[in-house]
């Protein structure tokens, strides 16, 4: 679609009038005005070709603009205008250090939710307030941790809370949720949220529930335990009476490939039964977690300390690395030590980018289920490490993004050039999605993955004031090319940022200015009202 450009580009008149200070009757001044974009409103329309007006951080006009002025024009003719994207899982604990927010920023992100898998600023009021003070790159809103609060009453204690210790958390939820947390995040396949029933889990979540917050759920097992851990976050959304989001969702080793059409069929009957069950997810077929995923919870209880006494016993190490080597062949293993690649290793750098694999091998050992378990725990002794793990189905990943009620989460850390090597999500998910899986697999199309990146997010979060290109809502804008937008960063190479985003506006201010990042930190700190 097009439109010839007719209207001001640039009005000798209007500029001339302008040089001589005079004044011009009937005329709107604006900040900023896009001109000639293909507009998706961010509701899954199809677009249409027109004209937008920003002003004071908000949008003014969406029409054919005609006898105007603004501060900045560009014309956006050929490209997608956007709402912001909104990043529904995103890892922000770098965000004093990099406030910027540029790997997110340059993805056309302009908000993102943080706390997920249970894990949180703690306080959240004071942490904040501070980021307010700061200063940040894009808008952030944050959900309470469950296993934040649990270890702050409970420390890694492998049992259920006393009455007592119930109460405590339950006031550390109401009080976060006070202060304007979004809901409850859980980490159940983490310490110390492995410990906790689904009772506990149910209770804290009706705090969050009473002030209209939701949960997301790092599930229990996304593995062979998979269809449990589902069943069990379906229960929670019943009893606690909570949206549910079932987050990064995914199918998880060799066993499971395929079986994402059973956990969407348990979606989808939740839903017709009345529960407002949700999924986001990430476009890729690798996850990225601790090492410590492959190691058996209970063989981590009370921490590293009681970590290494339990490998010092050799009955129960041999029971720690049996589980080893039956995680490396059924779940985040993918059965293969090739398919475990170190991330952040900071007691071995030399190790990024490597696999299990070639650990084994640089340490004259053949490469085998039995050694790789060996060297797991040798790095969880060694005090941890992050990796990448190839243990998806692409398959899978499609199936899931196809389904309507699955939103777009990165699941990406703030990173920033030189920082480890982490996973590419954290600088392409969102020009991923819409270079691979829109223009080139045609597994969305493109409104259809807008909506599942602006304003479903914002509806279940509540926000009212962003999501939409809609007069009088907040000026979060997204402009790119459609035919050339795509990620860069690859699991060799993540250290790169995408190309095809062309204009990031963050609350009326151009965060990204022809495909230039410009640090301008005029995002804000959301709280739920």
């Amino acid at each position: 679609m097009t439109k010839k450009i007719t209207k001001t580009l640039l009005k000798p008149i209007l500029i001339t009038s302008i040089l001589l200070g005079f004044s011009c009757g009937n005329q709107n001044e604006y900040d900023i005005v896009i001109l000639n974009g293909t507009v998706y409103d961010g509701s899954g329309s199809e677009p249409i070709v027109t004209d937008i007006a920003i002003k004071n951080s908000e949008i003014v006009a969406i029409t054919d603009l005609e006898n105007y002025t603004a501060r900045k024009e560009i014309n956006a003719e050929g490209l997608a205008v956007a709402p912001g994207f909104i990043d529904m899982h995103a890892h922000l604990a770098p965000i004093m250090e990099l406030n910027s927010c540029e790997s997110h920023v340059r993805q056309g992100v302009t908000t993102a939710l943080g706390g997920p898998d249970g894990s949180s600023p703690y306080p959240l009021k004071p942490y904040m307030d501070s980021l307010m003070q700061k200063g940040i790159g894009m808008n952030v809103a944050y959900l309470v941790g469950h296993n934040t609060i649990r270890k702050h009453i409970m420390k890694l204690e492998n049992r259920a809370p006393t009455e007592e210790e119930l109460k405590a958390m339950e006031a550390e939820v109401d009080s976060a949720m006070k202060d304007g947390a979004f809901g409850i995040s859980t980490g159940l396949k983490y310490l110390p949220g492995a410990f906790s029933k689904v009772d506990e889990v149910i209770a804290l979540s009706k705090v969050a529930s009473n002030y209209g917050g939701i949960y997301t759920s790092h599930l229990r097992d996304e593995g062979l335990g998979l269809f449990d851990a589902v069943a069990e976050a379906i229960k929670i959304s019943e009893e606690a009476d909570i949206p549910v989001v079932l987050t990064h969702h995914k199918a998880i080793g060799k066993p499971m490939w395929g079986k994402s059409s059973i956990t969407l069929a348990m979606v989808d009957s939740a839903r017709s039964k009345g529960l407002d069950i949700k999924m986001d997810q990430y476009p890729y077929a690798a996850s990225y977690t601790s090492i410590s995923v492959l190691i058996p919870s209970w063989a981590r209880a009370g921490g590293q300390e009681s970590f290494k006494q339990r490998v010092a016993d050799p009955v129960l190490k041999d029971s720690i690395k049996n589980a080893i080597v039956f995680n490396i062949l059924n779940d985040r293993g993918g059965s293969d030590l090739n398919r475990i690649q170190f991330g952040k290793v900071e007691w071995a750098p030399e190790l990024e980018g490597k696999t299990l694999k070639y650990w084994c091998e640089e340490n004259n050992l053949e490469p085998s289920t039995e050694n790789g378990a060996e060297l797991v725990i040798k790095a969880q002794l060694n005090g941890g490490a992050g990796c990448v793990f190839h243990a998806m189905s692409e398959d899978d990943v499609e199936n899931i993004m196809k389904h309507p009620f699955t939103m777009i989460g990165s699941d990406g850390r703030l990173v920033k050039p030189g920082m480890g090597h982490p996973h590419p999500r954290g600088y392409g998910t969102f020009p991923r999605v819409l270079g691979r899986y829109v223009r080139e697999k045609k597994t969305l199309t493109l409104s259809n993955a807008i909506r599942k990146m602006t304003s479903m997010p914002a509806e279940s979060l509540h926000l009212t004031d962003r999501g939409l290109l809609k007069e009088g809502l907040k000026a979060d804008v997204t402009i790119f090319n459609p035919d050339t937008v795509i990620d860069k960063a690859t699991i060799e190479n993540p250290h790169q940022y995408p190309e095809g985003i062309a204009y990031v506006i963050v609350n009326g201010e151009f965060a990204v200015y022809d495909s230039q990042f410009k640090d301008v930190k005029s995002g804000t700190v959301l709280r739920k009202q």
